[in-house]
């Protein structure tokens, strides 16, 4: 339990006192609808939202053109083609003006009756941009903001302007601590993510020699750890191929360590694919070996889906999805030892494999989307009905 006062909205509650009703008007912010976690939730959210005929729009700094996920027909789509590098201070300041003089623009056309936006760049930015405009904002963060590094000036921003929001929104009870030493403890609320539809588990004829891992090519993800377990597993040894599904920065670094390792030929980088459940339907075991998380999306997904999971237990995120020797296992984060000796475990036993998969799937009822989407929109109602 934290030992601060917070509300965590638990999703194990079984009734909700203040449901949303249909004709409130949400708008949800991001930076973008390219691939990733924080971008796929955003757009599940307008989706069940837009299905229930709830009104609902989603804003980006970004065009359209970009977007990797399909938003319900009914879900308005606004894209306001901002979202560029810049290549000096003053660069940096005059285009940020210009976002938040376009987020205001938009926001006074669309009139919501509430916003949400999502990662601190964009939470700063939105902040600023309806000061004084008596839109309740929620934020919310989709990491772990005591390891992800946003820099020096973003940080600040995020201190000094969190303190507006109507809510903070976090996925774990770890992250929550962290909050509460901003903004005061009945405004911060742990959500985590839910389960997308998917189709129905697979846990028994799974394939024998495939690995699979899913997420953005970077440093914070672990695979250069994942790569050097692979290849002290029996995995690599007996013949396996290890594939790793996403597109990042690390990428060339990846195929030049599987090269010094003398795995290439093992190694599969396919990039962003649009269907991750099928690789996951099928893979003998799931790895997530991230240095930190936020509440991660492919982690459920591939539960879900009845694979085996080997997690590494870093500050935030895993330890509350997996039940360590139950549903999955788990490892101490950046251990490459451990992390082989956990591959090899599952490698060697074909019974705890199906163990594990068959048990994974209990996070379809544990993080439903129903159950989910009554702690937004239980919030909301709190925000919207604030004295």
């Amino acid at each position: 339990m934290l030992s601060v006062k917070v509300c965590i909205l638990t999703v194990g509650a079984s009734g909700f006192p203040k449901k949303m009703p249909d004709n409130r008007r949400v708008l949800l912010i991001a930076s973008s609808l390219q691939a990733g976690g924080a971008e796929r939730m955003i757009s599940q959210m307008a989706n069940a939202w837009a299905a229930r005929g709830r009104q609902v729009a989603v804003l980006t700094l970004s065009g359209t053109t970009a977007d990797h996920y399909v938003l319900h027909p009914a879900v308005e789509r606004i894209g306001l083609d901002l979202l560029r590098d810049s290549h000096s201070l003053w660069e940096a300041v005059r285009w940020n003006m210009r976002r938040s003089q376009a987020i205001q623009r938009a926001v006074r056309r669309w009139r919501p009756d509430v916003v949400i936006s999502f990662i601190v760049q964009m939470n700063v930015t939105v902040l600023v941009a309806l000061a004084g405009s008596r839109i309740p904002v929620i934020v919310s963060e989709r990491t772990d903001p005591r390891r992800h590094a946003v820099g020096r000036a973003w940080r600040l921003a995020r201190r000094l302007l969190y303190p507006a929001a109507a809510r903070l929104v976090v996925q774990t009870e770890s992250v929550a601590r962290w909050a509460v030493g901003i903004v005061p403890g009945r405004r911060v609320r742990v959500v985590p993510n839910f389960v997308r539809e998917l189709p129905p588990a697979a846990y028994t004829g799974r394939a024998t020699d495939e690995l699979l891992a899913v997420g953005r090519l970077d440093q914070e993800k672990g695979f250069d750890l994942l790569l050097r377990a692979f290849a002290a597993s029996e995995f690599a040894r007996a013949g396996a191929r290890l594939v790793i599904l996403g597109e990042g920065p690390e990428r060339r670094a990846l195929e030049t360590l599987a090269q010094e390792l003398s795995i290439a030929e093992r190694i599969l980088l396919p990039g962003v694919v649009r269907d991750p459940e099928t690789w996951m339907a099928r893979c003998t075991a799931f790895v997530l070996p991230s240095r930190y998380e936020g509440f991660p999306n492919v982690l459920l997904e591939a539960m879900a889906m009845g694979c085996p999971v080997i997690a590494a237990d870093c500050d935030s995120g895993p330890r509350e999805i997996i039940k360590h020797g139950e549903n999955g296992l788990l490892v101490p984060p950046e251990d490459v030892d451990a992390l082989a000796q956990a591959l090899d475990r599952l490698w060697r036993d074909a019974a705890l494999r199906a163990r594990l998969g068959a048990a994974a799937v209990e996070v379809r009822e544990r993080f439903s989307k129903e159950r989910v989407l009554a702690l937004w929109e239980q919030m909301i109602e709190e925000v919207l009905t604030d004295d």
